[in-house]
């Protein structure tokens, strides 16, 4: 009797917490996660007009044709990105993308380079509430992002998030926000501390747990994986893929681009490409090709 009692019990707790309503707040959790999975695209990428206005339309053409559900918008080529932006994501709705805005950090910005993410610089509560407000009315942008995040934790400490999160929350708490974190960065201190106010990640994969660089293709579904074990089997990873050549580490080649893709599409939630390649470059020509082909042959797979 006592055996079928204690099941019995457990049976009737099990039902009531799957029976009970889900708060608010859950709901705007979860609707941020849902609006980060299969996320296919390329992020940044100098298309520009000869006003130096982003070309929306060839951009557009180009994320349609490589079936691409997303595409993550870098603040930081003209002090006119942010008017663009707006002119943009109508025209991202009508095409069925997703888009994301990623801001410029501390160490990318004066005195350290010549940019500003512009117009509010380095205000990222303004930026929070601003994004966050525009998503509201506009609702093809899902997400922002800060690029080096955890290279800047002196400046965005836990209080300084609370307040930042808060401002972007109060104007739309269905708005994500997933900061760029690197592998050797997203330790299990760090995840603890500062999990609760990410919605995802964008990881930028270098290899960092064999030897940094663009050799090893096979090591990001481990480093996924390690990922998910830190920060929730749940939680959206999106898999950045170099095509441009990195400051320290050099270029990559097609090959490689098109290894970590097939190897991070069946285990993350998400590949993004950095920067979109310009087909019309003879010394990029190969990997936009690459990505149009193996990014098209994803749509309607469910990895």
């Amino acid at each position: 009797m006592k055996s079928t009692y204690c099941i019995g019990c457990v049976a009737m707790v099990l039902a009531w917490a799957c029976s009970y309503p889900a708060t608010a707040a859950d709901e705007d959790a979860a609707a941020r996660r849902a609006v980060l999975l299969h996320s296919y695209g390329t992020y940044a990428g100098e298309m520009r007009t000869p006003e130096k206005h982003l070309d929306h339309q060839r951009l557009l053409a180009e994320l349609s044709d490589m079936r691409a559900t997303t595409y993550n918008y870098l603040i930081a080529g003209a002090a006119t990105d942010w008017d663009d932006l707006h002119t943009f994501l109508p025209l991202a709705r009508e095409k069925g993308i997703r888009v994301w805005v990623t801001l410029l950090p501390p160490s990318e910005s004066p005195p350290r380079s010549k940019r500003y993410s512009e117009p509010f610089r380095l205000d990222y509560a303004k930026w929070a509430a601003e994004l966050a407000a525009l998503s509201a009315h506009e609702p093809a942008l899902v997400a922002w992002s800060i690029d080096d995040f955890a290279y800047n934790v002196g400046i965005y400490t836990p209080e300084a998030m609370k307040t930042i999160i808060a401002a972007q929350r109060a104007k739309n708490p269905k708005f994500a926000f997933v900061p760029c974190i690197y592998y050797k960065h997203a330790t299990p201190a760090f995840v603890a501390k500062y999990r609760e106010f990410f919605d995802g990640i964008l990881f930028p994969y270098r290899s960092e747990s064999t030897k940094a660089g663009f050799q090893d293709a096979e090591s990001v579904v481990a480093e996924v994986k390690t990922l998910k074990e830190r920060f929730g089997s749940d939680f959206p990873i999106i898999v950045d893929i170099y095509a441009t050549r990195h400051s320290k580490l050099g270029p990559s080649t097609p090959r490689y681009v098109e290894q970590v893709m097939k190897l991070a599409y069946p285990v993350a939630d998400g590949v993004h490409i950095y920067r979109h390649q310009n087909k019309l470059d003879p010394t990029q020509r190969e990997k936009f090709e690459i990505v149009q082909r193996v990014m098209s042959s994803w749509a309607g797979q469910k990895p």
